[in-house]
């Protein structure tokens, strides 16, 4: 007695239960779904993001050891040298050779950007050096064919130390001058080109630098080059972290946009309402109708006929040919009787042909089928066509 009302709720409960556990496997489908698409999208973003930092942002900093070379071949006395200290630096890559192998791919400079030129000198802090005094050190760039593009000059000088100072600084650090981590020397740092920029039509491939000193005594020289950064690259550069969150965003905001719309129109076929698709489709439908209209009432001119409306035109059939109606307008008129309903949905202005009317003769639109067949003066064309134009299917 109990078990019969309690089966129709187990039927419900498992039908419940089976909806409910369809309705969460849809909706776990689509959450993994949503999630793969959010990540493919981040990923995406960040590699756009780094694309774009690789290829617009230059090299920061590029350091070139300097080897200087001079002439050995003279007859000298004391410190002197033979020549002044010259040096070939190249501007490329991996310190290729810019009279032999050249490649865009390969410049350190990039259009455009202004660079800041410095010689880095570490010299000893030798008596030779002390008496020395300002010295010139200048500079020549080159581009293919060794032909000069431009060239500076800047002097500069060891820092003064006076001899007390010299003594207390060796004092104190006796120990660390022995044990070979400390030596006396001077790093010099000249300044070359303060805003240096790349000509695109004629690309630097390497510098000349001259030390215009016969008793310059040198450890070691380097070239570096600095880019100065202006507007979105100081961005770039001096807010890494600001810079990439905000590129990694807009890039994932306009990507999702892009497959919002995607998704949109592959799932309903337009962004737009489906009111606006429908007032699209019935302005077509209406614009076709009013030209098959344009066309029918051109024919209707030319074969000296009037249509009717189109409710009208569809009960009569309004679909056939124009080679049905010039066929059927062929036809002798003996034919046409009023059991042909072959334009009785035509509706024809009264007849004013010269060759149908007759004096004195009354309105057929007045009369009455009988009192048209009575008439004598109406033409029997005309009285059949009267009959078969104003009867209604």
């Amino acid at each position: 007695m109990d078990t019969a009302p309690a089966l129709p709720l187990l039927l419900l409960a498992r039908e419940v239960a089976g909806l409910a556990i369809v309705h969460l496997r849809r909706l776990v489908l689509q959450v993994a779904i949503l999630v793969c698409v959010v990540i493919l999208l981040l990923w995406v973003s960040i590699f756009l993001y780094g694309s774009f930092y690789y290829s617009y942002m230059p090299t920061v900093r590029h350091a070139a050891p300097v080897h200087y070379g001079y002439r050995s071949d003279c007859d000298t006395v004391g410190l002197e040298l033979c020549s002044f200290p010259v040096a070939n630096v190249s501007l490329l890559r991996n310190g290729r050779d810019p009279l032999e192998t050249y490649s865009p791919s390969l410049q350190v400079l990039m259009y455009g950007q202004p660079y800041r030129f410095a010689l880095e000198l570490e010299m000893p802090d030798s008596p030779v050096n002390q008496n020395l005094g300002m010295f010139m050190v200048s500079i020549s760039c080159y581009t293919r064919g060794g032909s000069v593009i431009s060239s500076s000059a800047r002097s500069a000088m060891l820092h003064y130390k006076s001899k007390l100072l010299k003594v207390i600084d060796t004092l104190s650090f006796a120990s660390l001058f022995l044990l070979g981590l400390l030596e006396q020397k001077q790093v010099v740092e000249v300044e070359l080109y303060s805003d240096y920029k790349e000509d695109s039509y004629v690309p630097t491939l390497g510098a000349i630098i001259e030390i215009q000193s016969k008793r310059i005594e040198i450890y070691s020289a380097e070239l570096k080059i600095h880019a100065h950064f202006t507007g979105l690259r100081y961005l770039l550069y001096n807010f890494p972290v600001t810079s990439a969150v905000v590129g990694v965003i807009s890039n994932f905001t306009f990507l999702s946009v892009i497959v919002i719309f995607s998704y949109l129109q592959w799932m309903w076929g337009s962004i737009w309402p489906q009111a606006q698709v429908y007032r699209t489709q019935h302005r077509t439908m209406e614009q076709r109708r009013a030209e098959a209209r344009h066309r029918r009432a051109s024919y209707s001119q030319a074969h000296g006929l009037h249509w009717r409306s189109q409710a009208d035109t569809e009960t009569i059939g309004s679909e056939r040919s124009e080679q049905e109606v010039e066929a059927e307008e062929d036809e002798p008129a003996s034919e046409i009787t009023d059991d042909v309903p072959l334009l009785s949905g035509v509706n024809l202005p009264p007849v004013t042909s010269p060759a149908l009317e007759t004096p004195n003769a009354p309105d057929p639109a007045n009369m009455t089928e009988e009192s048209l067949d009575d008439n004598p003066s109406l033409p029997e064309s005309g009285i059949r066509l009267r009959t078969v134009f104003t009867r209604d299917p």
